[in-house]
């Protein structure tokens, strides 16, 4: 059964005349002796009608023809009154009629009463009526205990919430989450309606049930308007906004990108947020809400890049979630601020579609991946090994041991070329004991094709350059230090590989290490 559509087939006569508001006509029924009590699929019986079409006349016949005292508030099915139905529609008259003639103004329906849903809809004269007539002003109007202080306030009604107030409105009152009247102002941006309600004595430090303040959720919605005049009166932008003890209203604009806010807040936040332990810098916030212009100003005003270890989020550094989220433009703005580069960060480059962001951390000097990171960086290296040339060469030039990668993972999972490729880097006749086993064992159990030169010791030019570079490990990455030795430019290119790059077709590498040079 449909509880909110009227269907004219259940509607008595006298609902039929109430309906077209036939005063006339409704007289003769009822001297008929036609009952004004019958109700259609909605549960509405004639004065429900009457009183929400606001037909005065025909509500006033209804009720001297009242066949019991209850029938003024009658409710249809879904809760509904004749004055909450009048409330809702902003139909004075009927209001008027029904307190006049003893109508309750505190019924609820389906926990909300006329009051509020007057406040709700807008009818500001109906809402003073009530007032009037004794409607209760504290205490949940609604399911989620929202009262009618709270959605005045919601509204931006000042002359009900001045009026509420002026009554005595408990402007503390909590909904069912603990949010008072004055964190719904801040919350939706009602200026007016919270500056009434810090001129009546509001709490503007007061925090929600998950201890959100309203500072933090005017920041998060970025009304800044709403910040300035809660700053202003003396709200705390370092009370924190969670049971962990971290958050703060500066994490919230720095998240949700609120430029205007975030300006009002770092000169009143404690910088202790940025460094200290247990806490989370907001440079963590603007990095996961991917804000690049709040998170220059952020950096811009002295907020390190590096910041601390993040435990909520389970990430090292900012640098570390950009590169694991693949936030591109974020991660070149760590860069142009010194983030700090660690081992790990080129594993996590290893992830991305596009390899330029693993070539410019080599560039930036990202220390190479040390036997800690190695088993991690070989598993992400081998799902994108058929990408090797991408990655692989630079990496092998800015001084990495190709040795780490023949893995016994490395040397099974690789297709041919990229393992050939690897051992085009090695001493490949007089490999570790390991290796070789490996190398012997695969070379068994699959279709691996060696390159026809490893079956020969390596010629003496190659030998010396392996050695030269193994002497000069320290000044690596060799693609900006070899072009500076004072050599031909034929030995550069030979210390740095170029003939076994355009051995396998990839020649644009070295034209890139060329020009870096």
């Amino acid at each position: 059964m449909d509880f909110t559509e009227a269907y004219d087939d259940t509607c008595s006569t006298v609902g039929h005349v109430v309906r077209e508001g036939n005063v006339k006509l409704l007289r003769r029924l009822i001297k008929q002796g036609r009952r004004v009590n019958v109700a259609d699929n909605r549960g509405w019986m004639p004065i429900h009608e009457a009183a929400s079409r606001n037909t005065v006349g025909c509500l006033k016949l209804l009720i001297q023809a009242a066949p019991s005292r209850s029938y003024i508030n009658a409710k249809s099915f879904e809760g509904e009154t004749p004055l909450f139905l009048a409330a809702r529609n902003g139909a004075l008259k009927s209001a008027e009629v029904l307190l006049k003639a003893g109508a309750d103004p505190n019924e609820s329906a389906d926990e909300e009463t006329a009051l509020f849903v007057a406040v709700e809809k807008g009818h500001t004269d109906v809402a003073k009526l009530l007032l009037r007539h004794g409607a209760n002003i504290n205490g949940p109007h609604s399911k989620c205990g929202w009262n009618t202080l709270h959605q005045a306030a919601f509204q931006g009604n000042v002359l009900v919430l001045q009026l509420l107030l002026e009554k005595g409105a408990d402007h503390e009152s909590k909904d069912d989450f603990g949010i008072t009247p004055l964190f719904i102002a801040a919350q939706y941006g009602k200026v007016e309606s919270l500056r009434i309600l810090i001129a009546n004595g509001a709490d503007v430090n007061c925090q929600a049930s998950d201890r959100a303040t309203p500072l933090l959720i005017a920041a998060q919605e970025g009304h800044s308007e709403c910040v300035d005049l809660l700053l202003s009166n003396g709200a705390d932008a370092n009370l924190y906004c969670n049971d962990q003890g971290w958050q703060l209203p500066i994490h919230a604009a720095s998240q949700m990108g609120r430029v205007s806010v975030l300006n009002l807040l770092i000169p009143v936040t404690d910088r202790v947020c940025d460094r200290g332990e247990d806490k989370l810098s907001p440079v963590y916030s603007a990095v996961y809400g991917q804000q690049e212009e709040c998170l220059k100003i952020l950096l811009n005003a002295g907020y390190s890049p590096d910041a601390q270890n993040c435990l909520y989020f389970g990430y090292m550094s900012p640098l570390c979630m950009a590169l694991l989220n693949k936030s591109y433009r974020i991660v070149f703005i760590l860069l142009e601020y010194n983030a700090t580069l660690k081992e790990n960060h080129l594993t996590y480059c290893l992830g991305w579609q596009d390899s330029s962001v693993f070539r410019h951390l080599l560039k930036k000097g990202c220390p190479l991946p040390s036997s800690k990171h190695l088993p991690l960086f070989i598993e992400f290296g081998v799902a994108v090994q058929e990408k090797y040339k991408e990655w692989l060469p630079y990496l092998i030039n800015a001084g990495f041991n190709p040795l780490h990668l023949l893995t016994e993972l490395w040397i099974k999972s690789v297709c041919d070329d990229a393992l050939n490729f690897t051992l085009e880097f090695t001493n490949w006749k007089r490999l570790p004991p390991a290796v070789e086993q490996a190398l012997a064992s695969h070379a068994e159990n699959s279709n691996w094709v060696p390159k026809n030169h490893f079956g020969a010791v390596p010629n003496l030019t190659h030998l010396c350059r392996l050695e030269i570079r193994s002497i000069m490990q320290d000044k690596l990455p060799s693609e900006l230090y070899i072009p500076k030795l004072p050599l031909p430019s034929c030995l550069h290119e030979f210390l740095l590989y170029f003939d076994i790059f355009r051995l396998y077709g990839i020649p644009e590498v070295a034209v890139s290490l060329d020009h870096s040079g």
